[in-house]
């Protein structure tokens, strides 16, 4: 098969597009024909060498990418016989092997993949799908609401703006560019405004003291201007700060207001023996529903560099995923 192998840590050049041997299941796992593979902000910065989630730092060489859907192809000792030849996707865990045109995982992380989607849109359910629905946990929004939502042509960005509309409230989006501006528009936003518009938080006046939600993955700049919209009983919900990069400074925080959602209390309030597969089931289930449709940005495979480097210059609309 062909994957992406890193050999050594640093830029996204260091990416290889090469021939390797196929995986093969062990017991109790399957092997997925990988039609499409999540690339998130955390893979860059592991790329780099910085110490990823799991017990140790990753090996080299190693194929990045935790994020897969495909069809299944061979099965582990144990195995359900009846996942054979079925769409399914996959968060891989703290083991890696995602960019690649076969992945072995434990049975038990699959989902079925609702006939409505396709191979990429199912990879961003169960990443920036699975992320919005933890979020939303902590404000969830309704008629009453004014929702102003930083990077909202991002991939998690785009699933909230489509959340907030179905819950009836009024949404802002913000975009970097008329491109983006011109996406969040199209999604459903209210209203949709370019923040590299230095003056763009005068085109919000009439909804100054109005904004009851800020979902913030920006953080910065952008964060304290949108926390000056706020009501009196508004609230921050941070979830990133990517203005700063994933090892940058805090996010742009206040005291009272603000409420910084990453970590273990989102998954409490997730609740269930596996927090984060009831927050993928819910994600899958609202997309299988028609009520979010998944923004995707698609690379092909071998051009996994390309995709990490558009990735951290802020150039791609949506969830970044390789196709072999």
């Amino acid at each position: 098969m062909h994957a992406i192998r890193l050999h050594a840590f640093g830029p996204a050049e260091n990416l290889t597009h090469e021939e390797v041997e196929d995986p093969r299941p062990g017991p109790g796992q399957v092997r997925v024909a990988v039609r499409a593979a999540g690339v998130h902000l955390l893979d860059t910065a592991l790329r780099e060498g910085m110490r990823g989630p799991g017990p140790a730092p990753a090996a080299l060489p190693t194929v990045p990418g935790r994020e897969v859907a495909g069809v299944v192809d061979a099965l582990g000792e144990g195995a359900p016989e009846d996942l054979l030849g079925r769409r399914m996707v996959a968060h891989l865990g703290f083991a890696p092997g995602g960019y690649a045109e076969l992945a072995v995982t434990d049975a038990g992380r699959l989902h079925e993949i609702p006939g409505r989607l396709d191979f990429a849109e199912a990879v961003a359910m169960i990443g920036t799908g699975r992320t919005a629905m933890g979020i939303v946990q902590f404000a969830e929004p309704g008629p009453a609401d004014v929702v102003l939502i930083p990077a909202a042509a991002g991939g998690i960005g785009t699933l909230l703006v489509q959340y907030a509309k179905n819950a009836g409230a009024t949404v802002i989006g913000l975009a970097g560019g008329p491109a983006k501006k011109a996406r969040v528009a199209a999604n459903g936003a209210d209203l949709a405004v370019d923040y590299t518009d230095p003056d763009w938080p005068g085109l919000l006046d009439a909804h100054r003291g109005k904004v009851t939600v800020v979902y913030d993955g920006v953080g910065g700049d952008v964060a304290r201007a949108a926390v000056g919209l706020l009501a009196p009983d508004g609230r921050h919900i941070v979830f990133g700060w990517s203005s700063q990069g994933i090892d940058g400074d805090s996010p742009y925080v206040v005291e009272g207001v603000s409420h910084n959602v990453l970590g273990p209390e989102m998954m409490r309030r997730a609740g269930g023996p596996d927090p984060v597969r009831t927050l993928e089931l819910r994600a899958l289930a609202q997309a299988a529903e028609g009520r979010l449709t998944p923004a995707v940005h698609r690379f092909p495979l071998a051009e996994a560099a390309a995709a990490h480097r558009a990735l951290e210059n802020r150039a791609t609309t949506g969830k970044v995923v390789l196709e072999p």
